[in-house]
Formats: structure tokens, sequence, C-alpha cells
């Protein structure tokens, strides 16, 4: 094919159409992101003849950009060593509420149940990791140690639900590693008989005159080519937070948001191909919201105000479960309020933007209605000084009453810090990673994973799913697709 016209990632071509395969193999991988690499790993390890397509001129996508966690549990080494007992149903009873509402159980109980072995694949695939554990949570230790919470496993009220351990474990490198590990996840790919096109940019899907998919039209070199997959097409290439028509169409809150989490590729263009040859969308509402509030978490003896000066969350949760409160449910308006004995710069550098001397000043500096700060800081400092929270329920250690001038608010609201988001929301999928269309009904030789997908992660998220669910589900479909009986 040299056509050189604009193709719709909807406009599914027809096999009928293709004069000539341009490429050929067995499976063909949409996508070298950590999901694109360890499908086109498992599916070269199942003896498939693989094809890798990367539309960027290497491969990483937007895992490189990440801090690198990876969500896994149920009793790894790392975990065993660092003396946390942890099994599978732990695990799953806290993604199962971390990750709702409305949770696929059935991926997210096999995610449980074979987490450990997956823990092993990936040191078996060069992933390694220090069997340390890191005391401040939920981001990447700044050091090369590897387990920590990450999805506030031991606050309110998962720490009720599920024993709390930690389980974001990052591979052994500095800082963020999501450029590290897919150093090591592109190195593995490399490593099997699969191969690599690179600048090639998956236009639309190829299906047969029983609505099998059998490849994809690309843009390689200036032209369109065609691509045939005998048993199947594995769409790994990530969201469409850069797409700003899908977001403001699906979940305009998003675009509030100062910082969109993602590369090029995350335009939204393999959900659209999957869903002209007549797949299903689920959950594109969803997303994930990340603000720089912490570290130190010793900061959230303070409390995070709504517009209104009211509390609205427990402040030892998950940030990224603070942040979703506060987009979809506070209109992204939200003030750290602070004493003299707790402020400090975090780590991101946010400073106090309001500073007084009582709280009643405070509150008019912050343009409140009069008397509900008020009320909120002696409410809260009633409760903290009996150490309790008896509305949000924040850990005893974390519980001051707020009670040394001056008093000092962050204006945490999404004109004013960074905040930075990405989308849940994908196609439907079978943990196999199959994909459905409206009725329920699985598309022959189509697969997907990854952020393409609507994952473990519903409408909560906690870190290191995204990498976890990635991997995890990315082999499942490589594996699916290789294994396949049909050959086209």
């Amino acid at each position: 094919m040299t056509t050189q016209d604009t193709v719709k990632p909807s406009a599914v071509r027809t096999a009928a159409e293709v004069a000539t395969w341009d490429f050929e193999a067995d499976v063909v991988v949409a996508g070298l992101g950590c999901a694109g690499a360890c499908a086109a790993i498992e599916a070269a390890e199942a003896g498939a003849d693989v094809l890798v397509l990367e539309r960027a001129s290497g491969g990483g996508g937007t895992s490189a950009m990440s801090g690198g966690l990876i969500y896994m549990g149920g009793g790894t080494p790392v975990q065993k060593a660092c003396g946390f007992d942890d099994t599978p149903e732990e695990m799953f009873k806290f993604l199962m509420a971390a990750c709702g509402p409305e949770p696929d159980e059935a991926k997210i109980r096999i995610f449980c149940d074979e987490s450990v072995s997956h823990f092993h694949w990936l040191e078996e695939h060069g992933v390694p990791f220090k069997y340390t554990h890191y005391p401040e949570p939920f981001m990447e230790p700044p050091t090369d140690d590897c387990l920590v919470y990450s999805g506030g496993e031991d606050a309110y009220p998962f720490d009720r639900i599920a024993k709390p351990v930690p389980r974001g474990h990052k591979p052994q490198a500095p800082g963020a590693a999501g450029g590290f590990l897919m150093q090591r996840l592109v190195a593995a790919t490399e490593a099997t008989p699969a191969r690599i096109l690179c600048d090639a940019r998956c236009e639309t899907l190829v299906v047969d005159g029983r609505g099998r998919v059998v490849g994809t039209v690309i843009k390689h070199d200036g032209t369109h080519k065609a691509v045939r997959a005998r048993r199947g097409v594995v769409l790994t290439a990530g969201g469409f937070i850069m797409n700003r028509d899908m977001v403001a169409r699906h979940t305009p809150l998003l675009w509030k948001a100062s910082y969109k989490l993602g590369q090029d590729g995350d335009d939204g263009r393999a959900i659209r191909m999957a869903m002209g040859a007549g797949a299903d969308v689920i959950r594109m509402d969803a997303g994930e919201v990340a603000i720089p509030i912490i570290p130190p978490r010793r900061l959230m003896r303070g409390i995070f105000v709504n517009q209104f000066g009211q509390r609205f969350v427990n402040e030892d949760s998950y940030p990224g479960h603070v942040a979703q409160e506060c987009l979809f449910h506070q209109d992204g308006k939200m003030f750290l309020i602070v004493d003299t004995a707790i402020y400090e710069r975090n780590l991101a550098g946010m400073e106090a933007t309001h500073v007084e001397e009582t709280v009643a000043d405070l509150e008019r500096s912050l343009g409140f209605p009069t008397g509900v700060l008020q009320h909120t800081v002696e409410f809260y400092n009633q409760g903290a000084a009996r150490g309790e929270d008896p509305v949000f329920h924040k850990q005893p250690g974390f519980l001051t009453p707020l009670n040394n001038p001056p008093y000092a608010a962050i204006d945490c609201c999404t004109d004013k810090v960074l905040w930075a988001v990405f989308t849940l929301g994908g196609l439907h999928t079978l943990p196999s990673g199959e994909v459905l269309d409206p009725d329920g009904q699985v598309i022959p030789g189509l697969y997907a994973a990854g952020r393409t997908t609507s994952g473990v992660a519903a409408y909560g998220y906690v870190s290191g799913v995204s990498l976890g669910d990635g991997t995890f589900f990315g082999r499942k479909a490589g594996r699916q697709a290789a294994t396949s009986a049909f050959t086209a």
C-alpha cells in the first residue's frame, strides 16, 4: 500500500482492499511501553513470530516517564525479606476497595493470585530489585530501595478492610526508575526473536469478511503499508490524555490540570482503531490525578479544606485519592491549612500563599464564608486533642491540634500548582487480553493491554498499578494471541 491520504483510526480496512502485505508476523504488537514489551516477550517465548510496531524512534513510551513503581504483593520475596506478611487474599481485598467503585473482580483476582510469579518473571527477564523497604510512603524512593507503601494501605478506610502492607516495588535504581525499567524490558524484548520496527505509526485495523482482525495499516517511511497478523494484533499504545477532543468528550475535568502525563502516542489512536473494529470502551470518564503534596508525609498533620473552608478527606490518605476527591468532587479547589509547628516546604517546594496570626484572619484572607474555617479548625482541634478524628478517621499519629500561630494556607488549586493527570478508561477486555464488543463477545484476532484498556484501576488508583497492570496483562495478551488456534 502506498497511498498518502490521512487515515482515520476508526476507518477500518477490509482484507479485500489489501493487494499486498508489506510485513507479516504471527503476532503484531502496537506500542513498545511496558505492556507491549511484556506482550512481545511472552508471545515470542510461546513460539510465535512477533513484530513490534513503535511510532517513536525507540521503545519506552509513557512507562519510561514513570517513577517505576510496580504494584505486586501476596508474599513477594522482597516483602518477606522486609518482614511483611502478605497474602493474595489481603491484596485482593485492598485492591477491590481502592480501585473501585465497580472494579473488574476477575482481573484483580488473577492479578493478585499470580503476583508472586509475576515478580519472579520480571527478575528472570532482567529487572533487578533490592530486598529493602523505604519508610516514606507514596512516592518512589529517592534511593535504590525497593518496597514502599504506595496506595494508602495504612490509612482509613483501607486499614480496616485489609491488613496494611506495602506493595509498591521499585526496580533497583536510584530515584525515578521508569526509564531504567524500560531499558531492561526493551533489552529483554531484543533478546527474543521478536522484530521491532520503529517510526511506524499504526493507522487503522484490517478485518476480514467475518470481522476477524487480521492486520493493521501503518505509516512508515512516509507511506502507508499493510501488516498482516496471522494470529492477532495486540494494542498496547497508551491512553488518550493527549487528545483534547477525547478528554473533553469523556472526562473534561482532567483538562483543567496543568500537566498531562503522557507522550504524543497517548492520543487514543489505539482505542479508536479498536472501536472501528467494533470494540467496546468502558470507564472513559475515569482518570488518575497526582499532586506533589508530599513528601514529607508529616505535613499531613495539617488539614485539607475545600473552597468553603470545610474538610473533605482524611489527609493521611494516598495523595492520588485526595487529588481525585478534590478534582472530581470539589471543583479542583483545595487548601492545606497548617500552623507554625507543622509548616515546612515540601519536596516540590510548595510554599504558604496566605499567612495570618489568627484563623479568623486566615478565613477572611482566603475569602471563605464567615465562621466556617474557624468552626472547621475548632472541631478538628477538639478531636485531635483526644487523639480522635470522628468524621474522617485520620490516624492518631497525624492528629495534632492547630494552635500555634501564625497560621498558613497553601493554595493547592488546579490553577496554582502542578497537577499531573492521565486517563484510566479504555477498551473492555477479558483478563486474557481479548477485546470485547458491546455485547460482551470476543472480537477475534484483537487483544489489548495497558492504558489502552480499562484495567485493574476502575475509578480508584494506587501508585504502581499502571506498571503492574501493564506488565502483567501485557504478558497475558501476548501469550493468548500467540497460542490462538486461528491463522489468518
